[in-house]
């Protein structure tokens, strides 16, 4: 990281800047600042980490990269529909980014909670279960898509727990965010400022992994 320090500091400053602004802004609900800021976000996120670390970069730092990539898009592409397409847009390229942070975390699989035992997993299957049981509802034709994100969220929350604790916070955190997006999109919940939890709940989540991939892992 020396070096590259200086890139690292600006880039995480800004990101600073932005996620206040745009949390701010999904708060009081000023969809023409939140709508511009949010695609700053995960593209400030990745050139942290791009800065922090040096090449050759590890194969779970790459994945990351990926992941925040993919990230973007589904922040950004569905602002190109609407209605359904626009969903499943954002489903789509969070179901890769989904897809690519399982695959980064797969190696740590051994150190997770599958092989804790049933107690320690129950509370994901509970979880996911429980979401599931809320938003099938309501899900009508999205009911696959929906059900298929499910799974993969899960697993990649499981898988998490095996990298180290930051990370494992970040998983967490991550099925708290799109958890808060199902029940606002499928079922009859209200959660005052929804949006609001999202975005914290998903920065949040994505801060705590990235820093979470730089810690040394065996």
């Amino acid at each position: 990281m020396p070096g590259h320090r200086l890139p690292v500091v600006l880039a995480l400053a800004a990101l600073s800047v932005v996620t206040g602004v745009h949390l701010g802004a999904q708060w009081m609900g000023v969809d023409r600042i939140a709508d511009p800021t949010q695609p700053l976000l995960m593209a400030l996120l990745a050139a942290a980490l791009w800065f922090a670390t040096e090449a050759p970069r590890t194969t779970l730092v790459r994945l990351t990269l990926v992941a925040l990539g993919l990230s973007w898009l589904g922040d950004t592409a569905p602002r190109f529909a609407s209605g359904d397409t626009a969903f499943l847009l954002m489903i789509g390229f969070f179901l890769l980014a989904q897809v690519a942070y399982v695959r980064a975390f797969l190696p740590y699989a051994a150190r997770s909670v599958l092989h804790v035992g049933r107690i320690a997993l129950a509370p994901y299957v509970v979880a996911v279960a429980v979401l599931v049981a809320l938003c099938a509802p309501g899900a009508g034709a999205l009911l696959v898509p929906v059900l298929v994100y499910g799974l993969v969220l899960g697993t990649m929350a499981v898988l998490a727990t095996g990298v180290n604790p930051l990370v494992w916070a970040g998983g967490a955190m991550f099925l708290v965010s799109d958890g808060l997006i199902a029940l606002g999109a499928f079922s009859d919940v209200e959660i005052a400022h929804d949006s609001f939890w999202v975005m914290l709940t998903y920065v949040v989540a994505q801060v705590l992994i990235v820093l979470g991939v730089q810690e040394p892992t065996d």
